[in-house]
């Protein structure tokens, strides 16, 4: 059974990671599509200090959202398997992170502490947090991504467990809407080990938020 949903994991991760997508707009036509944007503000995209504002956005753009030219399988593809028997927990905690609400385009910005109990070896570190940086790198909601992070580890390491939790502040709720500055959001996932004994649960918290 534990095979099973592996697979059906790794499948659900490669859905994700390869969607079948209408080829890009060009450059022009998202630097159209700005100047769109800000005459239906009620600017004026051809005065001084906007002129050049299509260009930055459409290349700041490309930064902010190239999580979608990146691979969990690849950020998550080397192993280490020599580490003296360790099998207990593994916590990177408080990983910044900035995304982009995919309901209205706006930024939420929180920490990700991600955790998993290894089974066949460990990753690098960093992989941890590139993972969390290159699922925020694309429009989301927080739920999504929390999931999202769980899903590529259990494909990729195939661990005992995986434990993720994401607090977020939105901007689509700070900044419009209800207008709450400060308001945050928490979202959990636990999978194996983590979902099966509660007292596990509770020293990934404590550890989380230490």
């Amino acid at each position: 059974m534990d095979a099973v949903v592996k697979s059906l994991n790794a499948r659900n991760v490669s859905k994700i990671d390869a969607r079948q997508k209408p080829p890009p707009p060009s450059q022009e036509e998202a630097e159209a599509a700005v100047r769109t944007l800000l005459a239906y503000a009620g600017d004026d995209p051809t005065r001084e200090g906007l002129i050049d504002t299509p260009r930055r956005v459409a290349k700041a753009y490309r930064e902010l959202f190239a999580g979608y030219q990146q691979d969990a399988g690849e950020i998550l593809d080397r192993v280490f398997e020599e580490v003296d028997g360790y099998d207990d927990m593994v916590l990177v905690r408080d990983i910044p992170f900035a995304s982009h609400c995919e309901h209205h385009m706006v930024p939420f910005v929180g920490k990700a502490h991600v955790a998993y109990f290894p089974s066949e070896g460990v990753v690098g570190l960093s992989k941890l947090a590139r993972l969390v940086d290159m699922y925020a790198r694309r429009f989301q909601t927080q739920e999504a991504m929390t999931a999202q992070i769980v899903e590529a580890i259990e494909a990729h390491l195939k661990p005992r467990g995986v434990a993720v939790y994401v607090e977020a502040e939105h901007m689509c709720m700070s900044m419009r809407g209800v207008r709450k500055l400060g308001a945050s959001t928490v979202t959990t996932r636990f999978t194996g080990v983590f979902r099966d004994d509660p007292a596990e649960q509770v020293r990934f918290l404590s550890m989380a938020k230490a």
